[in-house]
């Protein structure tokens, strides 16, 4: 029988977003119809493959959005979509590099989220497409793996940052970006970011789980803990305003949070 790890790190080297998008659904289900074994036996790879759009910018480089134009919504979709093509590859990695220090149930839960964000991506391209676009026909944020980077020989601080800073803020944004949208007119993408939003909140509920396991196992306090591997491990600023009911009920409460707020 084939590994899981071996399955993951095909996704993790598919380039072409379609692609990937169908590998991972198909590891995903393949996992949980018991046709790949819990064995990590291959390394993940440091990046995952590339398509060969978009290109990928520096945030600095980042072309301004016309906020309320046509073309500026557009452009706010190809950025969502870009989110979570990445976020297929840092689920997928969580589960690869990370599973076998864990039982079963890591594992079901991050190629769970994986499927999830492949699907996430799939809606917003095929939107990009209704509206006459395509992802990759502009350019992208390039740094979003770098914090998969920074986390890669330490599981407890790829789960403080990915899923409890960086997911989490999809938390506190995209109800105001629904409500964009919808002043819009465009109630199509409303009810594909609703989708994506209840999904978010199980996605965080899982990171703050496993992070709080892995804090028990250590016998530390989750919340400092928390706070600490963030001072090593992200660059950025927590900012408010917070999303605190669709925080709280993800498990990430105010007491992780609110002494970082600026």
């Amino acid at each position: 029988m084939r590994s899981v790890a071996q399955a993951v790190r095909d996704v993790l080297l598919t380039a072409e977003p379609i692609a990937k998008v169908k590998a991972a659904r198909r590891v995903a289900r393949d996992w949980r119809l018991g046709r790949l074994a819990h064995v990590f036996d291959v390394a993940m790879p440091d990046r995952p493959a590339s398509p060969a759009q978009p290109e990928l910018l520096p945030p600095n480089r980042m072309p301004k959005r016309g906020r309320g134009s046509a073309h500026g919504r557009i452009a706010l979709i190809h950025a969502l979509a870009h989110i979570e093509f990445v976020a297929v590859d840092l689920a997928f990695d969580m589960a690869g590099r990370f599973g076998g220090a864990f039982d079963r149930a890591f594992t079901d839960d991050w190629l769970k989220v994986g499927a999830d964000e492949a699907m996430h991506f799939a809606l917003l391209d095929r939107r990009l497409r209704q509206l006459g676009s395509r992802y990759g026909a502009m350019p992208a944020h390039g740094g979003l793996w770098e914090a998969a980077e920074a986390t890669a020989h330490d599981v407890a601080g790829r789960l403080a940052v990915v899923p409890m800073v960086l997911e989490a803020r999809g938390l506190d944004v995209t109800p105001m970006t629904i409500e964009r949208f919808e002043a819009a007119g465009d109630m199509a993408t409303g009810r594909i970011l609703r989708r994506i939003f209840n999904d978010e909140i199980v996605h965080v509920a899982a990171g703050t789980r496993w992070f709080e396991s892995c804090c028990a196992a250590k016998g530390f306090a989750p919340e400092t803990e928390w706070r600490a591997l963030l001072k090593r491990y992200f660059g950025g600023s927590i900012k408010p305003p917070f999303n605190d009911s669709a925080r709280q009920s993800a498990g990430l409460t105010r007491e992780y949070y609110a002494p970082l707020a600026t």
